[in-house]
C-alpha cells in the first residue's frame, strides 16, 4: 500500500476519479500495527479501489478537516466525493474492512 509523502500525493489520489481509500494510521497505534500485515491482502482482494495510507500525525490538519480522531480509519472517495467511511476508535479486522468496501 502506498504511503502519502506529501499533500501532492493526497491530491493526486483524490483527483484520479477512481474509488480511493484513504487509510489514516499512525505508527504508534497498536491497532494500526495489527492491521499493517493485512494491508497487502486487503488491497489485493479489493482491486477496484486505489489505496493510500496517510499518517494522521503527519497530516493532522487534514485529519481534523475529515474528522479523523480514531485510527485506523478509512474514508472512501469517488470522483473527489466521499462515498463511505469506516471511522471509529476500535480495532478493525480484515473481514470487517472487506465487508465495508464490498458494501460500497
Amino acid at each position: 500500500m502506498r504511503k502519502a509523502r506529501d499533500y501532492e500525493d493526497i491530491h493526486e489520489a483524490i483527483s484520479l476519479g477512481q474509488k480511493t481509500v484513504l487509510l489514516f494510521t499512525a505508527d504508534w497505534c497498536g491497532d494500526c500495527q495489527y492491521l499493517y500485515p493485512l494491508l497487502e491482502a486487503i488491497e489485493a482482494e479489493n482491486s477496484e479501489f486505489h489505496f493510500l495510507q496517510i499518517d494522521r500525525d503527519d497530516f493532522m490538519d487534514l485529519a481534523l478537516i475529515w474528522d479523523i480522531f480514531g485510527i485506523p480509519s478509512l474514508v472512501v472517495l469517488e470522483n473527489g466525493q466521499e462515498i463511505g467511511r469506516f471511522v471509529d476508535k476500535n480495532r478493525k479486522t480484515k473481514e470487517e474492512i472487506n465487508a465495508f468496501l464490498k458494501g460500497l
